[in-house]
């Protein structure tokens, strides 16, 4: 018989991603968007890697939040505003920064209180699949954040506190 308690840490430290696949970490523009039935395979697949990790039988919840895991879609989210905040902080490349508007760098703005804020234009979209670029996806997850979480500059700090705003609003029912 395997002790689980003894297998729990040795097995999560195998998954360091907290992340099923590595499509999720390469491709999370293009999963940006996607409806959950898309998305629920690696959703699955996560949840396999809970029950392998932990032994845990049916429901995989408890487990995620005991490993510090972010749900599949959660995860997607994290990435999107990693990156804009590589934008924000002024170390991501340009074909990115291109892509995103600063609610400052805007004349229209530039007498409004929302000049100085750390905001970005959502543009205007016509058709639902518009909402899954970068340009309509990124602002719209970085706007979604606290202030105070948008005025971090160290990203390790920022990934720290990201997590933990993403971690209360994936369960914040549990």
């Amino acid at each position: 018989m395997v002790n689980r308690e003894h297998r729990l840490p040795a097995a999560a430290a195998a998954f360091p991603g907290a992340c099923p696949h590595p499509a999720v970490h390469v491709c999370c523009i293009h999963l940006t968007g996607l409806p959950k039935s898309t998305t629920a395979p690696l959703q699955r697949a996560q949840d396999a890697a809970v029950r392998l990790v932990t032994g845990i039988g049916l429901h995989v919840t408890p487990a995620l939040q005991q490993l510090h895991w972010l749900p599949v879609q959660y995860h997607i989210t994290f990435k999107l505003c990693l990156l804009m905040h590589k934008i924000h902080t002024k170390r991501a490349p340009s074909y990115l920064t291109d892509k995103v508007t600063a609610t400052a760098d805007l004349q229209s703005r530039a007498c409004l209180r929302s000049a100085s804020t750390s905001k970005y234009q959502t543009p205007r979209i016509r058709i639902k699949f518009g909402e899954r670029s970068f340009s309509c996806a990124g602002p719209s997850a970085w706007n979604s954040l606290p202030h105070y979480v948008q005025e971090i500059k160290d990203t390790t700090r920022f990934k720290r506190q990201l997590k933990t705003v993403l971690f209360q609003r994936a369960f914040l029912d549990f």
